[in-house]
């Protein structure tokens, strides 16, 4: 079963974000911040990697940057309600696949995350 980790710090996002996730066969695991993300990360080797950006203790860039020089292989779609393009283009120079906008749109999600795991399922 291909899983996803959800790193967010909100609750009410990890929810409105896992249950269409869940429901269209996906294993999803959360991590309520950078931390404990890069952690599930190390742990249990996720096929997909959604991140937000604005977290406390580490946020999104900062796991980012860790995941690059760790030389990260699995796609990283960044969630955020930061619009700004210079947040988008710094996401994607550290590696992000794709930047999108909260709230979240589920079909949008679903596609990216499948246009993501392209050649890993």
């Amino acid at each position: 079963m291909t899983s996803i980790l959800i790193v967010d710090d909100s609750l009410f996002q990890r929810r409105v974000i896992s249950t269409p996730l869940k429901l269209n066969g996906y294993e999803v695991l959360e991590a309520v911040n950078g931390i404990e993300g890069l952690e599930k990360i190390s742990l249990n080797k996720p096929d997909l990697i959604l991140l937000d950006i604005l977290m406390p203790e580490k946020n999104g860039i900062e796991v980012l940057k860790e995941l690059q020089g760790m030389q990260n292989k699995i796609p990283v779609i960044m969630l955020t309600s930061d619009v700004q393009n210079t947040t988008r283009e710094e996401c994607l120079s550290l590696g992000a696949q794709a930047f999108l906008n909260k709230p979240v749109n589920v079909e949008e999600l679903l596609r990216i995350i499948s246009l993501s795991l392209g050649d890993n399922t």
